[in-house]
């Protein structure tokens, strides 16, 4: 069985799978091209330091994890693509802020856009989306 840290960022990724005509994936490298319905790029983030909650032992988490969405430049309205785009993940993400109870609570911050440039290939715009996990475990490694 897996740990409760990589049945949550799957449950998450299956999550961003809901955003309809855009491609989910996880800790992908950037492409030189992206899909026409644009991509979501899930970073896996770092746990952090857990609080510690004795008898019996649990680890409370504030897992700090990213969101990236994708779009190919040269669209009519780059800004409202990437909006919509943008407003569908939180629509996902906010139709089950507790992944099917494996965490506490989902919270997101805003989003940080920005224009991508990868050597040989086409434009990209995107944004990145700070998400916070919060959940327990009984043992620093689940």
């Amino acid at each position: 069985m897996s740990s409760i840290r990589e049945q949550i960022l799957s449950a998450l990724l299956a999550r961003l799978e809901t955003v309809p005509d855009a491609t989910a994936k996880r800790d992908a490298p950037l492409p030189e091209t992206v899909p026409a319905g644009g991509l979501i790029i899930l970073r896996d983030g770092d746990p952090g330091d857990p609080e510690v909650v004795l008898s019996p032992v649990t680890y409370l988490w504030e897992h700090q994890a990213e969101i990236e969405i994708i779009l190919q430049r040269g669209q009519d309205d780059d800004s409202a693509a990437l909006d919509t785009l943008l407003m569908a993940v939180g629509a996902a993400l906010s139709s089950d802020r507790s992944l099917g109870g494996l965490v506490e609570w989902l919270d997101w911050g805003a989003p940080k856009t920005s224009g991508l440039a990868i050597d040989g290939a086409a434009a990209l715009r995107g944004t990145s989306v700070p998400i916070t996990i919060h959940y327990a475990s009984d043992d620093p490694l689940a």
